[in-house]
């Protein structure tokens, strides 16, 4: 990997997306708008090779994919699940239904309330990408979602895979469609003659999947944009080399766009994890893949302290930040901007990718500044409610009134005298 100075690094450039593919996104989700399944079943021959009859995967093919399953993969995906849900619990239980008297007689209250349809897109490819389903089914079943619709590639024979399958029937999804792509994308936000429309779609997906949602924003709710996987690991003499240049190269697998980066004041820890990387990454079967990222893209930044490094790490709000660190804990309260925080060395940030818990569907490119991960709260509405009593009404009416003249709107000035006249009755 490059080692190159702090002050060679500008952590503010804009590492995510651009969509180029923006105009064939557009004609792909106008033909689903207009033609329907015909337009999905063709771009799925174009795009995956599957000539589609139907859509949807049917009971049958559940419990077929449970009976091939290993009994250590269905054990794997039991834990993640179970994990996954007591996270997604604890952060509902923070959110609670309440009203409140603001002053005399006014009641303003908040509702909590699930969304009712939500579409998760599981991204396809040479592996199944069961993690991705479940970050995104098991916080929408534990928010109390009605109807959890998934869409995913078929693989090259036409079916789902069946670890797929499996993953699907264990975090509880209603409804799963073998689509993928911009096709999948457009008829969770439109509807077909085989899928009605979703209230939000939420999961990753390439280019182009990313490119579809942020075009359909409006007519459904997303989670976010997001882009090329990112890790920060924040380093000091202390550290295991081999452990960092392991879950650089872990990052770097993802693909050839992915950023792993090291930031360290040590020239010596430095030197170290690139003699691992050297040593640990003809051993990957995704070498080439890995190689490529930290050729392009692997960093490791050397600052003159830890405080710049940490100054370095809130600018840059990574996807995911490590603390390699002698007192983690520490330095982990001045961490402000990062999609997951692991702190300590034993925090892997692979663990966070399948079993501890988080959700490892998280904001990239920045904006961690501005945003969190994926969550149970992206699943429910907050929804807020007002209750006056007449000596509320009373107390509050002549300010709003005046506030109303100020802006020039007289029809809620108006408003506000006619209920006036008829409590001072």
């Amino acid at each position: 990997m490059k080692i190159v100075k702090h002050s060679q690094v500008d952590p503010e450039i804009y590492s995510g997306l651009t969509f180029s593919e923006f105009k064939e996104v557009r004609r792909i989700i106008e033909d689903v708008k207009k033609n329907g399944d015909r337009a999905v079943k063709a771009y799925t021959l174009r795009y995956d090779g599957v000539a589609l009859k139907n859509p949807r995967v049917e009971y049958s093919a559940f419990v077929e994919a449970k009976i091939r399953c290993r009994r250590e993969t269905i054990r794997a995906l039991k834990q993640a699940a179970a994990n996954i849900g007591t996270f997604a619990e604890r952060q509902l239980s923070q959110l609670r239904d309440f009203e409140s008297e603001i002053e005399p007689g006014v009641f303003a209250g908040q509702r909590v309330v699930p969304i009712e349809r939500v579409g998760v897109y599981v991204p396809g490819g040479n592996f199944p990408l069961i993690s991705s389903l479940l970050m995104g089914v098991v916080p929408a079943r534990t928010a109390g979602v009605e109807q959890i619709v998934v869409c995913t590639p078929p693989g090259p024979d036409g079916q789902v895979h069946p670890a797929i399958l499996t993953a699907a029937a264990i975090a509880g999804v209603d409804e799963m469609y073998s689509i993928g792509g911009v096709q999948a994308v457009a008829v969770m936000a439109y509807g077909c003659e085989s899928v009605n429309p979703v209230d939000k779609i939420v999961g990753p997906g390439n280019l182009y999947v990313t490119a579809a949602k942020k075009e359909v924003y409006g007519v459904v709710g997303i989670d976010f944009i997001a882009g090329p996987s990112e890790v920060l690991i924040l380093a000091d003499e202390s550290a295991d080399p081999g452990w960092i240049a392991a879950d650089l190269l872990a990052q770097a697998e993802h693909d050839t766009a992915a950023l792993p980066w090291l930031i360290t004041p040590s020239a010596e820890l430095a030197r170290a994890v690139n003699r691992e990387i050297d040593r640990q990454l003809p051993l990957l079967e995704t070498r080439d893949i890995a190689a490529r990222s930290i050729e392009r893209n692997g960093r490791i930044i050397l600052t003159e302290s830890l405080d710049q490094a940490v100054a370095f790490a809130n600018r840059k709000a990574p996807e995911h930040l490590e603390l390699h660190l002698r007192e983690p804990q520490t330095i982990a309260e001045k961490c402000r901007n990062f999609g997951s925080l692991f702190i300590g060395s034993a925090a892997a940030e692979v663990l966070g990718d399948y079993n501890s818990g988080l959700n490892h569907t998280l904001p990239t490119g920045r904006a961690a500044r501005y945003t969190g991960g994926l969550s149970v709260l992206d699943f429910v509405k907050v929804q807020t409610t007002l209750r006056v009593t007449p000596r509320g009404f009373t107390g509050i009416g002549p300010g709003c009134r005046h506030m109303a003249r100020l802006e020039g709107l007289t029809g809620h000035a108006n408003a506000v005298n006619i209920r006036s006249k008829g409590i001072k009755k």
